[in-house]
């Protein structure tokens, strides 16, 4: 009976160990680098108010810890980021959460929103000093569904003024819809007062001197509270909320 041997030279086996080492070492590389945060990707979505300046600083802050790190930064409603949360989309959401909905995520909040009333660098209220809530009511509004906090705020507002809520309204949540009408009409619009001061330092729209009383809940940062957080997480919460950096960055 014949046997078939087979053998490689000491160099091919070494060099075949040396090639599976590296392999192995360039996975145990990889896995800490995600494990750090320093590669990879972060997932964050956020309500509107805190991007142009909570969220950006604490983006800034991030990038110059893990410059290799993949962002993604999306904008949305409570409600829709929260679903994102639930289904693993996310790391972390910037919003509002409601009393049924305490026991899964850690809530950390940042800051009660207020909102301005806003028009185009045109409109015949745009230099005045001072607007009478009233004088407002003779133009067509844009406003937020129905159903949202900030339409809840605004309901609340017309309530207190004793004042009907306007007709023919239109409805979105979008920022970019708002403030494109109101350049090209007269239509008054409701936006959160740091995404107005952003877009008024610009000169692309004027706030009205006819502040609104009611303010909304406290927004802040969401995490899922069975799910560990990678220190690139840990980091961007911290900046976020201008804390210490964690330990090791």
């Amino acid at each position: 009976m014949s046997k078939l041997i087979c053998t490689w030279p000491p160099t091919s086996v070494l060099g075949y160990f040396r090639g599976m080492r590296g392999s192995i070492e360039s996975m145990t590389r990889v896995l800490a680098e995600l494990q750090l945060g320093s590669s990879g990707r972060l997932s964050v979505d956020s309500i509107m108010a805190p991007s142009p300046t909570l969220l950006a600083q604490a983006i800034i802050a991030l990038k110059k810890a893990y410059p290799l790190l993949s962002l993604d930064v999306t904008l949305d409603t409570s409600d829709r980021l929260l679903e994102l949360l639930r289904e693993g989309v996310l790391a972390v959401a910037v919003g509002r959460i409601r009393g049924g909905q305490w026991a899964d995520y850690e809530f950390t909040p940042l800051e009660n929103e207020a909102l301005a009333i806003v028009v185009g660098m045109h409109h015949p209220l745009a230099r005045q000093k001072s607007v009478p809530f009233d004088r407002l009511l003779g133009y067509p509004w844009i406003l937020q569904p129905t159903g949202s906090p900030m339409r809840e705020v605004l309901e609340q507002e017309f309530r207190m003024q004793q004042a009907p809520l306007p007709r023919g309204l239109i409805e979105t949540a979008s920022i970019l819809t708002t403030t494109n009408l109101i350049a090209e009409t007269d239509m008054i619009g409701v936006v959160p007062l740091s995404i107005a001061d952003t877009y008024a330092r610009h000169g692309l729209l004027r706030v009205l001197p006819c502040p609104i009383r009611h303010k909304m809940e406290s927004f802040g940062s969401i995490t899922r509270r069975d799910r560990p957080l990678i220190e690139a997480t840990r980091f961007f919460l911290a900046a976020l909320h201008q804390r210490e950096q964690p330990a090791g960055v």
